[in-house]
C-alpha cells in the first residue's frame, strides 16, 4: 500500500540538487535504483529522469520508525524523501553528476511499492528485445532511453523555434484522408456512416501541404504523424514522425538554404556540434558512379571505379557479356587486403550474390607487384596492368569487380563498400558527414508494372533543360529533387513541385494515368491548380532517423516511446487485435476465414 502526497511538494529533481544546496533541506521523489544496508546506515540510489541522487538513512536522524520503513525499500519502489544536503561522507563518485553530495533523510514516504521487475532497469540492457518491448513502460525507465526521448523533445522544440523565426506557420492536416495510388501501401480506416468506403491514414501530408501553398500560407511546417503499411526494417516503423514543410515562391537553392541552417541550429543546440555550411552537394549520377548509392556514406573512400573501357573485348565472358547487355564493369580497391585468405574472399562473393550479383571477380596485387586473380588468364599482362593502374592498385591491395546491368553493379559494390568499411574499421562513428544529393531521375522503369513510375511522386518538377526529352527518352529527364543524407542514411527528401497544369497533365500521361483517372485520384489538387498556384517546393525529414543519428542509437525503436516490432504489432498492448462482431456489423465488414482466403 502506498502513502499519499498530501501536503508534500517536490523541491528538486534528483540531479537538480548540487553542492550549492549543502546545508539546505530538500524534498526529492523518484524510484529506488538500489539499496545497500550497512546495519546502522541504509543507502539508496534514488532515480528520476534527470539521474541518480544518494540518500542516507541514519536511525539517529530519521528515528527508528523511519529507519524500519527504509529497511522495507526494494528496487523500483516509489518514494518521497525530505532531508538535508551534505557533502559526501565517503569518496566522491566521479561518474555521477551528484557524486560529491548526499541527502541525510529526515522523513520517508513510500508512495508506491513494486514487484521485482522482469529485468534490471539499467543502461545498455542486455535483455532480449521481446521481453523489453512487452514491458516497455519499465524499459523506458532506463536512463539511456529516457535521454533519447528527451533529446527528441528538445529537437522538436528547437525545430519549432527556428522555423517560426523563418516565417513558417504550424498547420495541422487531416489524419483521415482519401487513399491515393503511387506510393507505399495505405492503412485503411472503414467508414461507419459511408459503409463500403474507406479513409486512408496519411503516408505524408503531401497533397494538403501543396493546397496550403495554393491557399497563400507561404510557409508551412508540421511535425506530422505518418503511416505506411510496408515491411519493416531496422530504421522503419509503420507509424513515424515527419518534419514536414512547404515553401512558396522558391526554387531548389532557397529550400536547401533554410534547411542547412535548420540542421546547423539543431546540431549546435542539441549536441553543441558545429556544422560548417554550405553542405556539399552531389548529383544523383555522381553519387551512383562514385559510391553505388543515392545515399552515400562519405566518411571513408573506397570509391567505385568504372573500368568498362578496359574490359571491352578482353576475352573474359563475364565482363564482355555485361557490356554487350548495356551494363558496365566496375570495381573497388580494398587497400592493404591483398593477402586476404581465399575463404574470406569466397564469403565476400556470397555476400555479393546476396545483393543481386551473379558473382564477384577479384585481383590481388602481391607485395612483389605480381597479380593473383580469378580472371588473369583471360587478359593480357598489359591489360591487367592498365586495370590495376586505373583502380589505383598498389602492392598489398585487393581489387573487387562486379559486371552486370548498372543498377545491379551499383547495388553490389555500394553494399560491399559499406561492408568492407565496417569490417576494416574505416568509419569514424563520431563524425557527421552531411551531403545533398540532387538531380534525381524524374522517373524509373518498373518491370513489375511495365511502365515508368515517379521516383519521388507525380508532383515533382522536371528540370526545364531536360523537359524536351519527356517523350523521346523519359528515363533521361532529371527532376528538381533533392535528398539530405547523413553518414549513409537518407534523413529526408523533397522537390520543387509542378505548378503548371500542362506539365502536370503530361506527367500523369507518362505515368499511364488517363485524364479521368488523374482527376478521380487527385481531382481536388488539380482543381485547386486552376485558380492561381504559386511556384512551390518542400521537404520532409524522418524525425526518428535524425534522432537515431544524434544519439547513436542502433535501432529506430530506441528513439520511439512505444514502437512496433517487425510484424507491425505492439507486444505490450497486443495491437492489432480482434474486435467484437457488433463493431464489424456497424461498419458493414465481414472477415474472410483463413480457409476462404485461399480460394
Amino acid at each position: 500500500m502506498g502513502e499519499s502526497m498530501q501536503g508534500l511538494h517536490r523541491s528538486h529533481r534528483c540531479t537538480e540538487v548540487s553542492s550549492q544546496n549543502i546545508g539546505q533541506e530538500v524534498t526529492v521523489m523518484g524510484w529506488v535504483q538500489k539499496r545497500r544496508n550497512l546495519g546502522s546506515l541504509i543507502f539508496i540510489d534514488l532515480r528520476d529522469r534527470t539521474g541518480i541522487l544518494q540518500i542516507v538513512f541514519d536511525g539517529d536522524e530519521i528515528g527508528q520508525e523511519g529507519f524500519a520503513k527504509a529497511e522495507l525499500l526494494r528496487s523500483e519502489y516509489v518514494v518521497a524523501v525530505t532531508g538535508a544536503v551534505q557533502k559526501r561522507s565517503a569518496a566522491v563518485n566521479e561518474n555521477l553528476k551528484t557524486g560529491d553530495i548526499e541527502v541525510i533523510a529526515k522523513s520517508l514516504r513510500i508512495l508506491s511499492e513494486s514487484e521485482t521487475p522482469p529485468f534490471p532497469i539499467e543502461e545498455n540492457s542486455q535483455t532480449k528485445d521481446e521481453l523489453r518491448l512487452k514491458y516497455r513502460y519499465l524499459d523506458l525507465r532506463r536512463p539511456d532511453l529516457q535521454r533519447n526521448l528527451m533529446m527528441k523533445s528538445k529537437a522538436m522544440s528547437v525545430i519549432r523555434r527556428f522555423m517560426e523565426q523563418e516565417g513558417f506557420l504550424e498547420i495541422e492536416t487531416p489524419i483521415l484522408q482519401k487513399s491515393t495510388p503511387e506510393g507505399a501501401r495505405d492503412y485503411l480506416v472503414p467508414s461507419r456512416i459511408h459503409q463500403g468506403r474507406f479513409y486512408a491514414l496519411p503516408q505524408s501530408p503531401q497533397l494538403f501541404k501543396q493546397l496550403l501553398m495554393c491557399s497563400g500560407f507561404d510557409r508551412y511546417i508540421q511535425i506530422a504523424r505518418c503511416f505506411r503499411d510496408e515491411d519493416l526494417r531496422a530504421d522503419r516503423q509503420p507509424e513515424f514522425t515527419q518534419i514536414d514543410m512547404e515553401l512558396s515562391f522558391v526554387d531548389v537553392d532557397d529550400v536547401i538554404d533554410v534547411n542547412e541552417r535548420l540542421l546547423q541550429c539543431m546540431w549546435k543546440e542539441c549536441l553543441d556540434v558545429d556544422i560548417k555550411l554550405p553542405l556539399p552537394r552531389m548529383s544523383w549520377q555522381e553519387a551512383m558512379d562514385r559510391f553505388g548509392s543515392d545515399k552515400p556514406d562519405t566518411r571513408f573512400g573506397m570509391e567505385l571505379v568504372d573500368v568498362s573501357d578496359l574490359a571491352e573485348g578482353c576475352g573474359f565472358g563475364v565482363f564482355t557479356g555485361a557490356l554487350e547487355q548495356g551494363g558496365s564493369v566496375r570495381g573497388i580497391n580494398v587497400k592493404g587486403q591483398g593477402a586476404m585468405p581465399r575463404k574470406k574472399i569466397d564469403k565476400l562473393v556470397e555476400y555479393a550474390k546476396g545483393c543481386g550479383a551473379k558473382g564477384l571477380a577479384y585481383l590481388c596485387v602481391n607485395p612483389d607487384g605480381t597479380y593473383k586473380s580469378s580472371f588473369a588468364k583471360f587478359l593480357t599482362e598489359e591489360r591487367l596492368h592498365e586495370i590495376v593502374q586505373k583502380m589505383g592498385g598498389e602492392p598489398g591491395d585487393l581489387l573487387l569487380f562486379a559486371a552486370d546491368k548498372n543498377k545491379i553493379v551499383w547495388n553490389v559494390l555500394g553494399a560491399l563498400r559499406l561492408e568492407m568499411g565496417k569490417q576494416l574499421g574505416l568509419i569514424d562513428e563520431n563524425s557527421y558527414h552531411f551531403l545533398w544529393v540532387t538531380e534525381f531521375p524524374l522517373l524509373e522503369w518498373s518491370d513489375e508494372e511495365n511502365r515508368y513510375m515517379a521516383m519521388h511522386h507525380p508532383f515533382t518538377m522536371p528540370m526545364e533543360e531536360d523537359w524536351d526529352k519527356i517523350d523521346s527518352d523519359p528515363g533521361k529527364v532529371r527532376a528538381k529533387a533533392y535528398d539530405i543524407v547523413l553518414n549513409g542514411t537518407e534523413l529526408g527528401g523533397g522537390s520543387v513541385r509542378i505548378h503548371r497544369n500542362d506539365i502536370q497533365e503530361k506527367m500523369f500521361e507518362v505515368l499511364g494515368f488517363t485524364k479521368e483517372k488523374a482527376w478521380e485520384n487527385f481531382g481536388f489538387l488539380l482543381s485547386a491548380f486552376q485558380y492561381g498556384v504559386p511556384p512551390h517546393a518542400g521537404l520532409a525529414y524522418g524525425l526518428d532517423r535524425i534522432i537515431m543519428h544524434m544519439v547513436h542509437a542502433e535501432s529506430i525503436r530506441d528513439v520511439i516511446a512505444f514502437p512496433k516490432v517487425k510484424d507491425a504489432s505492439d507486444l505490450m498492448s497486443q495491437a492489432p487485435d480482434v474486435v467484437e462482431n457488433k463493431q464489424l456489423e456497424e461498419l458493414g465488414i465481414a472477415i474472410l476465414s483463413p480457409d476462404l482466403k485461399s480460394n
